[in-house]
C-alpha cells in the first residue's frame, strides 16, 4: 500500500538544480493525495516562470513513479498560496545557511 510517508520521501530526491535543497524541504509540496495506486501532487515552484518548472515537475513525476505501487502520478503546478521563505523546513533552512 502508498503511503504519504513513501511519497515525502521519494520527493525528497528532487531538487530545484538551481537550489542545493530538495523540493519538500524547501516548502514547495502543498498536498499529497493517494488514490490506491494514483498519487496527485500539488506543488509549487519558487517563482513564476522558472525556467526549470518542467524539469521539477517531471523529475517529481518521476521519483514518485518509482515507488513500490504506485502506478500513475499527476504533478499539478499550482500558485496559491504563493510559496515564500517562511515555508522552507528547518532542515532546508540549515542547507541554505538560514539557521
Amino acid at each position: 500500500m502508498v503511503s504519504e510517508i513513501m511519497v515525502m520521501e521519494a520527493l525528497k530526491q528532487c531538487f530545484d538544480p538551481e537550489i542545493p535543497v530538495n523540493v519538500v524541504d524547501l516548502g514547495l509540496i502543498y498536498s499529497v493525495q493517494i488514490e490506491g495506486s494514483n498519487v496527485d501532487i500539488q506543488m509549487t515552484l519558487t517563482a513564476k516562470g522558472c525556467p526549470m518548472s518542467s524539469y521539477i515537475s517531471e523529475d517529481a513525476q518521476s521519483k514518485v513513479l518509482a515507488v513500490d505501487g504506485v502506478e500513475h502520478v499527476q504533478v499539478n503546478i499550482v500558485w496559491e498560496p504563493r510559496w515564500s521563505p517562511d515555508m522552507i523546513t528547518l532542515e532546508g533552512r540549515r542547507k541554505l545557511g538560514m539557521e
